[in-house]
């Protein structure tokens, strides 16, 4: 096949909704016969709970004169789904047996499970858990929609689109998304193409890749649309603008033609020029200005690598505030400009 064939198969959008037996995780896959499994053998759980069990709830469940309900249990795996905190309680009381119920599903589907179970009772799962479920869930489901992932992992349906978004290439395109109510529905790429049109034309030197993190398309798809634009075209197909659905806008501040027309500087040449300038090091402000800057200035690589050691659960809140940091010193790079025009 074609890369224009293989574009054109992988954004096909299906005309109507499909209807699947049930919406997942399917819970009806968890056995109602109760039995004692021996504890001994059961493997790591399948926890959305980023910081592992909690010694205080485990005390609080241990005091407690009512009999706890069974643990869930993956059956092809052994590991357990949900009750870790209960698993944790028999095994402080030194029993041999814990009474479960088996889950038949898929491992992909358990986790998915684990994070429903998770969020319904017991010890109500932190923020940072359930962004990074979320996450997690959207990988191995690319195909659930947000209003759904949202539903399972406690989060609003903004907040689970805001991590779809930022995926970008890191997940399978898909042209369909399937609800709670277990219906399949289209989904249109057009307004991520024509996002990944404005970012081609603001920065042309940017790589596909780059492109596609941020506008939540295929590679594929930024390529084609970067071909588009170069021939004049409109970035989205004929037969996708019926269905466009616009992103909300991007906050762009306005630059000035000073900026525009200022040859690259190499940060770090510029900073060890500005830390010998007397005007900048002999007073507060100054020294302030330089602090802001050395903060700043990392080497592109090291930013790489920092990226990647970033623990799942934690990046939202990072991408957050690295986007107010960015947006701060544009701003204020921004007032320097009106400053320096000013004075002409």
């Amino acid at each position: 096949m074609s890369q224009q064939g293989e574009l054109d198969a992988a954004e096909q959008v299906d005309s109507g909704d499909r209807t699947t037996e049930r919406p997942e995780p399917a819970e009806h896959l968890i056995d109602a016969e109760v039995v004692d499994v021996v504890i001994s053998s059961l493997g790591p759980a399948l926890s959305p709970r980023t910081e592992g069990v909690k010694e205080e709830h485990v005390r609080l469940l241990a005091e407690s004169d009512d009999p706890l309900p069974p643990i869930t249990v993956h059956r092809d795996t052994l590991r357990v789904i949900d009750g870790m905190h209960r698993l944790r309680v028999a095994q402080a009381r030194g029993e041999t047996l814990v009474p479960a119920r088996f889950y038949s599903g898929d491992e992909r589907d358990a986790f998915a499970l684990a994070v429903r179970l998770n969020t319904q009772h017991g010890l109500p799962l932190s923020l940072p858990d359930r962004l990074a479920a979320a996450a997690r869930v959207m990988r191995s489901h690319p195909e659930w929609s947000d209003r759904m992932i949202a539903a399972l992992a406690g989060l609003a349906h903004k907040t689970v689109w805001g991590i779809r978004h930022r995926a970008g290439a890191d997940l399978p395109e898909r042209s369909f998304r399937r609800g709670q109510d277990g219906r399949t529905r289209p989904v249109s790429s057009a307004g991520g193409r024509r996002l990944a049109a404005e970012l081609i034309v603001e920065r042309p030197q940017a790589s596909l890749r780059e492109i596609s993190r941020e506008a939540g398309i295929a590679v594929a798809t930024v390529r084609d649309v970067r071909d588009r634009v170069r021939s004049g075209a409109d970035p989205v197909p004929e037969r996708h603008r019926g269905d466009e659905v616009r992103l909300p806008e991007r906050p762009r501040p306005p630059q000035t033609q000073a900026v525009q027309n200022v040859a690259p500087v190499d940060p770090q040449v510029a900073l060890r020029a500005l830390r010998q300038d007397p005007s900048l090091r002999f007073n507060d402000v100054g020294r302030a200005v330089l602090r802001l800057l050395e903060a700043g200035s990392v080497d592109p690589g090291q930013w790489a690598r920092l990226a990647t050691s970033v623990p799942p659960h934690c990046a939202d809140l990072v991408i957050e505030i690295s986007r107010g940091c960015a947006e701060a010193y544009l701003q204020f790079a921004q007032q320097l400009e009106k400053k320096m025009h000013s004075a002409m």
